[in-house]
C-alpha cells in the first residue's frame, strides 16, 4: 500500500508539473490563434517567430548574456571555491560562507533595484562610461550567478583526498601542473554543474535583468514580459516549446555524460582491485 501510494503521489505531482507544458506544446502547433479551440496542425508561430526581429534580437542578447556570464561566473567562482576551501580560520570561513550565500537568499527585486542604484552611482557620480546594456546586464548575471558556482565547487573540494595533491608534486609535477592534472579532473564535475546551473539562472532570470537592461538590449524573458502584458502571442508558445525540448536536451546530455563518467570510475576501481 505504501508503494502504491508513492507512486500515486509521484504520478500526481508530475501531471502537475507537466500536463502544463504539454499543453503549451500542443498549442503552439495549433493553425488557429485561438487558445480553446483547435482548429489543426500548423508550424505557421514557428515559421513567424523565426521572422519576428524582436524575439530573435532577444534571444541573441540573452545567449550572449547567459554565455558570457556563466564563463565568467564558473572562473571567479572556481577560483573563490578553492580560496574558501584552503581557509584556515572557521570562523572566516563561515563569515566568508554567509556573505556569499546572500545573493541566494535575497529576493531578486531587492538585487535588481541596488544593481540599478549602483550603476547610476557609478554614472553620474564617479563618472564612469557606464550606460545600461549588454555591459551591465552581465555584470548583474556574474553578481548572482558566482554563489552557485561555488555551491556546486566546494563539496567536490571537501571529497578531495588531501594526500593526492602533495603525492603528485612528489612525483615530479610542479604545483601549477599537479592542480592542473590533479585537483581540476577531481572538481570538473562540480565546475561542469556549476556552469550549467549559471547558464539556466541566467537566461531564466527576468527581474534583475528588467532594471539593469535597455530597451535595446533586453534580454527574452523580458521581451516575452513586456509581450504577455497585451497578449499571449502564439509565437510565445512556439518559442516556449523550443526552449523546453533544449533544455530537456542539455539535461538528459549531461545525465548521460555523468552516469558514463561513474561507470568508467567504478569499472577502473573494479580493476584496480
Amino acid at each position: 500500500m505504501k508503494k502504491w501510494y508513492a507512486k500515486t503521489y509521484v504520478s500526481l505531482v508530475m501531471i502537475f508539473l507537466y500536463v502544463p507544458i504539454a499543453v503549451l506544446i500542443l498549442f503552439s502547433f495549433n493553425a488557429s490563434k485561438s487558445r480553446a479551440v483547435w482548429a489543426g496542425f500548423s508550424l505557421k508561430w514557428y515559421r513567424e517567430l523565426f521572422h519576428n526581429e524582436l524575439i530573435l534580437t532577444s534571444l541573441y542578447n540573452t545567449m550572449v548574456v547567459a554565455l558570457v556570464a556563466s564563463v565568467v561566473a564558473t572562473i571567479l567562482g572556481t577560483a573563490a571555491a578553492l580560496g574558501i576551501y584552503s581557509m584556515k580560520r572557521k570562523w572566516f570561513r563561515s563569515a566568508i560562507m554567509n556573505v556569499t550565500y546572500m545573493p541566494i537568499t535575497n529576493p531578486e527585486i531587492v538585487m535588481g533595484v541596488s544593481l540599478l542604484l549602483l550603476f547610476v552611482f557609478m554614472s553620474e557620480k564617479m563618472h564612469l562610461p557606464l550606460e545600461l546594456g549588454l555591459g551591465t546586464l552581465i555584470i548583474a548575471h556574474v553578481t548572482f550567478c558566482t554563489p552557485y558556482v561555488i555551491l556546486n565547487v566546494l563539496p567536490k573540494l571537501r571529497q578531495i583526498d588531501k594526500f593526492i595533491y602533495e603525492a603528485a608534486m612528489d612525483l615530479g609535477c610542479s604545483p601549477t601542473q599537479a592542480f592542473l592534472k590533479v585537483i581540476i579532473p577531481e572538481i570538473a564535475p562540480g565546475v561542469f554543474a556549476g556552469f550549467i546551473m549559471a547558464l539556466t539562472y541566467s537566461v531564466d532570470d527576468f527581474i534583475i535583468s528588467y532594471f539593469v537592461s535597455s530597451a535595446s538590449s533586453a534580454t527574452l524573458p523580458v521581451t516575452i514580459g513586456a509581450m504577455v502584458r497585451k497578449r499571449i502571442s502564439p509565437e510565445i508558445n512556439a518559442l516556449s516549446a523550443i526552449v523546453f525540448v533544449v533544455v530537456l536536451a542539455v539535461l538528459l546530455i549531461y545525465n548521460f555524460i555523468s552516469i558514463r563518467h561513474e561507470k568508467q570510475i567504478q569499472k577502473g576501481g573494479g580493476s584496480f582491485r
